[in-house]
């Protein structure tokens, strides 16, 4: 088996975030987290995932401090997974690519599920990235600013 290449010391913050989410399995079980699954059998049959896959994300998502496990909200023995404040603001990550998965994954008037406000009952304003100033901006009116080497070269 590959070593898994470590990015959590990288100075890029895509790099580190996708270093703590881990994977794919991982995103689906935060949006399974928001969609209220609490239970480790839940996560299961929602994903379809093997139990050693499952526990072995769930115990990343504990180490980096996403998720959380407290005691059962109906007072049995069991444990419960709840997202933390830091997995809680993954909120947008999950809403744009939701987003942007209805854009690009769906063909014309294929059915998909949809987030809906809920106090209102209707699907969220698609989401957009704004300049400090207030105004829409695109990729190309940014730039990354990235950190001169580490050796002092260049």
């Amino acid at each position: 088996m590959v070593a898994r290449t470590r990015l959590d010391a990288e100075p890029c913050p895509v790099a580190r975030s996708v270093d703590a989410i881990g994977d794919w399995w991982s995103l689906l079980i935060v949006r399974d987290a928001f969609d209220g699954s609490r239970r480790f059998g839940q996560f299961q049959r929602s994903l379809g995932i093997a139990k050693n896959i499952l526990t072995s994300r769930l115990r990343t998502l504990e180490a980096t401090g996403v998720m959380e496990t407290v005691p059962a909200s109906d007072g049995s023995r069991y444990r419960e997974y709840v997202l933390t404040e830091k997995g809680r603001a993954l909120f947008p990550v999950i809403v744009a690519l939701r987003q942007w998965g209805e854009l690009h994954c769906f063909g014309p008037g294929e059915a998909h599920s949809r987030l809906l406000d809920r106090r209102n009952g209707h699907p969220l304003s698609p989401l957009e990235i704004r300049s400090s100033d207030g105004r829409p901006i695109d990729p190309d009116e940014t730039i990354v600013e990235k950190l001169p080497p580490a050796d002092g070269a260049g």
